[in-house]
């Protein structure tokens, strides 16, 4: 098949893709291109930090940072929004310029290169995570950390500055 009868193809496939793509195409085009993620940096007042638990193929099991990958014609701020509902379960407030952007390579071949910005969001003082019915080692399982957990994952680590100023990164595995 050549390339322009594939495309055709796959367009038949994705009447909108503002909606998210089928998942094998999704893959492919994380083999190929660099993501843009939105990462959201909660903290609460006591100086805790909202970390949400992962374990895929992708990243690995450990903590991470909630964020997204920014959909075709979506900005930002409606992804940090989406994202604050389908992981934290909440609104949220954010500052509107991000903190940090952080060009993010991990070995994986899908979605192994990521530009991400970070930005710094605030729930409600009397917001506690739901869980609903997760333990602590679900993918999802929200949790509020006083320092930086030795399991951040390995794409997050550029984070740490934030998460913890005065963490030592050399005592991660």
């Amino acid at each position: 098949m050549e390339i322009k009868e594939a495309i055709k193809a796959i367009k038949k496939q994705v009447p909108n893709p503002s909606q998210g793509l089928p998942e094998e195409l999704f893959l492919f085009v994380t083999e190929i291109t660099p993501m843009v993620n939105v990462d959201l940096l909660i903290q609460d007042e006591k100086g805790r930090t909202l970390l949400s638990w992962r374990n895929d193929d992708i990243c690995g099991q450990g903590w991470h940072v909630p964020g997204g990958i920014i959909r075709f014609k979506e900005t930002m701020i409606e992804r940090l929004k989406k994202v604050a509902q389908e992981e934290i379960g909440t609104s949220i407030k954010f500052d509107p310029k991000p903190i940090t952007v952080e060009e993010i390579m991990i070995t994986p071949k899908t979605r192994g290169h990521f530009i991400s910005f970070l930005f710094r969001c605030h729930v409600p003082s009397t917001f506690v995570p739901e869980n609903k019915g997760l333990k602590e080692k679900d993918a999802g399982y929200l949790k509020w950390h006083k320092t930086c957990p030795l399991n951040l994952i390995r794409a997050h680590r550029a984070y740490i500055k934030y998460i913890d100023p005065s963490f030592d990164e050399d005592s991660l595995p």
